[in-house]
This record gives structure tokens, sequence and C-alpha cells, in this order.
């Protein structure tokens, strides 16, 4: 990913104008962001953002048992109280250190920062940051990852993506998860598909369910490609 274009620069949240000139009230979370990537040239790196309640956590348990014989998988897992998240990925083999954020609704760069100096990043092909649930604060920082994921839930309504444009037009690729609930919930997949690509129109999207393994593999395999990128990436600079 290019260090000259933040996910910050992707909206006008923190910016305030002054004679004409820009302050930026989130260059400092960019130049953090910016020290990240200098130091993990060649782990990949995700951010994964959604609401409360998508299915984050029980997605990355799924992706750490069906990878665990090719990738080795780091994860940070952002809430603002109680390590449950980082004890579950630990409880599938997932080496997990838990962010908590004393009530900040996201994740900012030098917390990031600072995990680092406690995971053994020698030992990681992927870094996957577990963002706090929410689709509006975690959009505005740069966390110094190479891809931003957005999930959406089937129960949470298919008109978020004009709601909080900016996580979407931030995001590299959009999950649509329980999808084992679309005959049961009114949720257009089509409809949420065309709003987030009006948005943003080189956004990804895969339909998932981690209850009855759909997508799920293609998912797995979305990232596996995103690390082989990345080492490649390296071993050329």
């Amino acid at each position: 990913m290019s260090t000259s274009n933040p996910k910050s620069a992707g909206n006008r949240v923190g910016s305030v104008q002054c004679d004409n000139t820009t302050l930026h009230l989130l260059k400092a979370n960019d130049y953090v962001a910016n020290a990240i990537r200098e130091r993990l040239k060649d782990v990949c790196v995700i951010n994964i953002c959604s609401s409360p309640g998508s299915g984050k956590t029980t997605l990355l348990q799924e992706v750490g048992k069906r990878l665990a014989n090719d990738l080795k998988i780091t994860v940070l897992v952002g809430d603002p109280e109680t390590e449950r998240d980082a004890v579950r990925m630990r409880d599938v083999g997932i080496d997990a250190l838990q962010i908590v954020t004393g009530g900040m609704c996201h994740i900012e760069a030098q917390m990031i920062l600072q995990a680092l100096d406690h995971i053994n990043t020698d030992n990681t092909d992927l870094l996957i940051i577990e963002n706090v649930g929410n689709l509006l604060c975690p959009s505005a920082f740069d966390l110094g990852e190479d891809y931003r994921i957005t999930l959406i839930a089937t129960t949470e309504g298919d008109d978020k993506p004009k709601k909080y444009p900016r996580m979407f037009l931030t995001s590299e690729l959009m999950l649509v998860s329980k999808s084992d609930l679309l005959p049961y919930v009114p949720f257009s997949v089509d409809a949420v598909k065309k709003d987030a690509l009006e948005v943003n129109p080189n956004l990804e999207v895969q339909t998932i369910s981690t209850l009855n393994g759909e997508g799920i593999d293609g998912f797995c395999n979305w990232l596996k490609e995103k690390v082989a990128l990345k080492k490649a990436s390296a071993l050329e600079a």
C-alpha cells in the first residue's frame, strides 16, 4: 500500500480550514501508521471493521482453524473493555493480544505500535487487527494496514454503505456476513452491493457464513493471496 495515501486522506474527518491552510488533526496518527508499515515490510496487515455483533471474532476463529498449516497469524483485538475476544482466539490456537481502549470507540496507530513490542512479528505472516465495533470512528484512523475489510451482517440492514460512506470508501473488501439468515431477514445483497460500489467502485464484495461455511474458503484464499503479494513486494524492495 502507498504510504502517501493514508486512510485518513479518504475523507474530511479531522480537518480544519485555516486561512487556506489545511490543519490535519490526524497527521500524527498518519506518521505513526507509516512507521508501522516501515517496521512490517514483509508482514501483511489487515484491519477488520464492522458494527458490534457482525461476526468478526467468529470469522477470525474460522480463519485461524483453516489456515493454521498455511500461515502464521497474529491477531490484535480491540475492545473498550475485557479480554474475552483475545481469549476466544487463543482457544483455537491463534496468537492474540487484547488492546483495551478504555472506552474509546476506535483503535489508533500508536496503540498498534505499542502492541508490536509485545508480539513476535518475526514469526508472523499475517497480522489481523480486529477493530472496535463501530462503522464511524475507525474509518478515519490509518493503522498501518495494507488492506481494510468491512463486515456488514444481514441482521443490521442493507442501507449502511450510504449511511457510513467513509468506512466503505476506505475499504478494499466488504464481507456480507451471516448469509445463512438471508431467508429470514429483510436484507438484499444486491442492494447493499449496489450502494457500496456507488461509494467505492473499486470495492471487492464477498458473501460469507461462519455457520454453514459459505464463502469462508474463498476469503481464506483472498488472505493467502494478499500475504503472498506482500512477501513478493518485500523481496523486490
